[in-house]
């Protein structure tokens, strides 16, 4: 069986083609900066990479690059679509319509394009791809995989929100939490490199990306993670301001007679890093500053750095402790400044580096001291992958 798994994210586009008897990658590419002029991608097979310096303004248009290089006559991993077993989509919001993965239907696409208020970002461009998928493959089936499902463990007093009960009731307004596939591999991939069962690991997961989350995972369940409602909420990203004090938003709205869609727009894309550097939602472009000696890179970093350890902190309350600390994700597993500030706040509950091992980046490997009371690991995560198993579940259970 092979599967062709899509991942639409904010303004990335990754996939990989699996084949699911050894689990081996055929294929896989990354999108980056999707929806600017400098978009370009990175197409993998056999170890050789292709880059293909295409600007694509939207999902759809990187979508069409991607079965290029596909099907290439060159490089091509497949001589047909038909090839192709089923394709897994990475949908960041399911609401409280799903706990688990599903097979698509018109109706679940309906239910997912109901959702997009609460994932603006998201879950759109995840429509789009399975929309373009439908339409290339009609005949192939398609699988969504819920970065909501995984955090249907969170204790009640964990998602519910103080603000009137009705609104959880009419609304379903809580705390879902987002990045599901990534914490759920991460956590089982750390328990094979430490030799220890899951059940019996207290982990915080380092999710850092152009979207970050933290999550703690005790005994394999998500137990506490910072996003919410929406993936804007938690620690601050790339363009997302992360929590507010809810009087922030009114307020503004009201000085600057903003609507509703300009204050979600602000949030989601005008916020975070950028909102405060005037740079750049890319962590590369403002290290770059912050060499050259820019105090707007500077509070943008130490604000970035300061509320992901304060996260940390919370993750190990909501556990009464912790085993090990994960960074994964584009900053978490290639940025070791950040790592660095970040656990250099951590020192009170006995994290301490190892700074040469720290120099690491997108590689497995610990980079704690043998001091240190918390491990720290840097694990790649692999969403493509737990995706497939997913979809190959589905579809293996159908037939």
């Amino acid at each position: 069986m092979k599967v062709l798994v899509i991942n639409s994210g904010s303004s990335s586009l990754k996939y990989q083609v699996i084949d699911m008897e050894t689990e081996a990658c055929l294929a896989s590419g990354y999108y980056e900066r999707v929806g600017s002029e400098n978009a370009f991608l990175q197409h993998k097979v056999n170890g050789e990479k292709h880059k293909i310096e295409k600007p694509t303004m939207d999902h759809k248009a990187a979508l069409d690059v991607v079965m290029e290089q596909l099907l290439h006559d060159e490089y091509g991993v497949i001589e047909s679509l038909s090839e192709i077993d089923c394709v897994g989509h990475r949908i960041v919001h399911g609401g409280e319509n799903f706990n688990s993965s599903v097979i698509i239907t018109d109706e679940v696409v309906q239910a997912i394009e109901d959702c997009e208020d609460l994932a603006p970002l998201h879950n759109p461009a995840g429509i789009l791809g399975i929309r373009a998928c439908q339409s290339i493959m009609p005949n192939i089936p398609n699988v969504a995989v819920f970065d909501t499902a995984f955090h249907q463990t969170l204790p009640k007093e964990r998602y519910i929100y103080p603000i009137p009960y009705e609104y959880y009731e009419k609304y379903g307004v809580r705390k879902y939490g987002f990045h599901g596939t990534s914490h759920k591999y991460v956590a089982k991939r750390i328990a094979d490199l430490m030799g220890k069962n899951i059940k019996d690991l207290k982990i915080i997961n380092c999710h850092i990306g152009q979207g970050a989350s933290i999550c703690a995972i005790e005994y394999g369940k998500s137990v506490e993670t910072s996003m919410g409602l929406t993936p804007v909420a938690g620690i601050p990203m790339g363009s997302r301001s992360g929590d507010l004090d809810p009087s922030v938003l009114t307020y503004i709205m009201k000085k600057e007679n903003m609507s509703v869609k300009d204050a979600n727009v602000m949030l989601n894309k005008k916020s975070g890093l950028l909102g405060i550097s005037g740079i750049s939602a890319d962590n590369r472009d403002i290290e770059t500053e912050l060499a050259k000696g820019n105090e707007m890179a500077k509070l943008a970093l130490d604000n970035y750095h300061y509320l992901i350890a304060s996260y940390i902190a919370r993750c190990a309350v909501a556990m009464n402790g912790a085993d090990v600390i994960t960074f994964t994700a584009g900053v978490g597993e290639r940025g070791p400044e950040s790592r660095e500030a970040i656990c250099n706040m951590l020192k009170f509950m006995g994290v301490e580096l190892n700074l040469e091992a720290n120099k690491v980046r997108a590689e497995e490997a610990k980079i704690s001291s043998d001091n240190s009371k918390i491990e720290v690991w840097v694990v790649p995560t692999n969403e493509e992958l737990m995706i497939a198993r997913e979809a190959r579940k589905l579809i293996k259970n159908k037939a």
